[in-house]
């Protein structure tokens, strides 16, 4: 669903960005394209700039990074929002098979965040399976409703992921929000089939950003909402590491993805979505994922 929504967003603001050049501008076809492609462009780029605009100005105490180093973070951030949501998630299937689920061993189960599908896991779930790892993933639909009417997929794709490997257990590795919908799935289901949860710049205490997002799942991660003071009462009954970016430009102030009773492990600098595709992420939970449980 989320792929097929966002092909056609795309083909339908193309359309209107040609129309405009070739009705309103009376521009030939040649120019008509390299305005829509810009336009197209500008407007990530605004988007991806307004998320370091609320980054910079609630951000939780870190150190200063200098010029260079800020500027390289946004530009692979913007570059890794193109990626996501002009070519990975519209064109889905052609990145992501299905999963592959033999027999034996214990599965990780890779949950998306806001807006997103499976699509994001695409390079991370090569290189925990080339690290030796079973790993599967679930899209979680409609992209904007209550968190909490997605935490009946994400179960019934648990107990299909442990019906096809023979495993009791799975491990949940979840990137921003899909770290609130698994700690929901464990208020409501138990412990029962997971054995651990890793987080992945999750707002635990929500994120300042979500005040301009859209749907009820922005407005439930807006920090003080009752969604999140009720997950806050909800003790972890698994060993869970919350790794957390203190330079997210999603999750503000970043001190918002601790979690009480978690590990807290901090992440390099880099942005909130670019980590999904940065080998020193994959590295640190491949690191991760190999220690047993204790």
């Amino acid at each position: 669903m989320v792929p097929i929504s966002l092909l056609i967003w795309i083909a339908l603001e193309t359309a209107a960005y040609l129309a405009f050049g070739r009705l309103f501008l009376h521009l030939a076809w040649p120019l008509a394209i390299v305005g829509a492609i810009n336009c197209l462009l500008g407007l990530r780029f605004w988007m991806n700039a307004t998320t370091w605009f609320f980054a910079m100005n609630f951000a939780s105490p870190a150190p200063a990074l200098g010029f260079a180093r800020r500027l390289a973070i946004m530009t692979g951030e913007y570059f890794a929002f193109l990626l996501t949501f002009l070519l990975v998630i519209p064109f889905e299937r052609l990145w992501m098979p299905a999963d592959r689920l033999p027999p034996g061993g214990k599965p990780i189960l890779l949950v998306h965040g806001f807006g997103c599908s499976r699509g994001v896991w695409w390079l991370l779930r090569r290189r925990l399976e080339a690290a030796g790892h079973t790993v599967a993933t679930v899209s979680l639909t409609p992209p904007y409703t209550s968190m909490g009417k997605l935490v009946p997929q994400l179960n019934q794709r648990i107990e299909d992921v442990c019906a096809a490997t023979g495993s009791k257990q799975i491990t949940l590795l979840a990137h921003s929000m899909g770290g609130l919908i698994c700690r929901s799935y464990l208020a409501r289901h138990g412990s029962e089939r997971v054995d651990r949860l890793f987080t992945l710049a999750t707002p635990h205490a929500g994120s300042v950003l979500s005040r301009i997002g859209f749907g009820q799942n922005s407005r439930e991660m807006t920090p003080g909402s009752l969604w999140l003071r009720d997950m806050a009462t909800e003790t972890l009954t698994i060993p869970t590491v919350s790794l957390r970016n203190p330079y997210d430009n999603y999750v503000m102030p970043q001190d918002n993805q601790r979690l009480t009773g978690a590990r807290d492990v901090e992440l390099p600098a880099v942005g909130h979505i670019a980590m999904l595709y940065d080998s020193r992420i994959a590295e640190l939970l491949i690191e991760l994922l190999t220690v047993k449980k204790p």
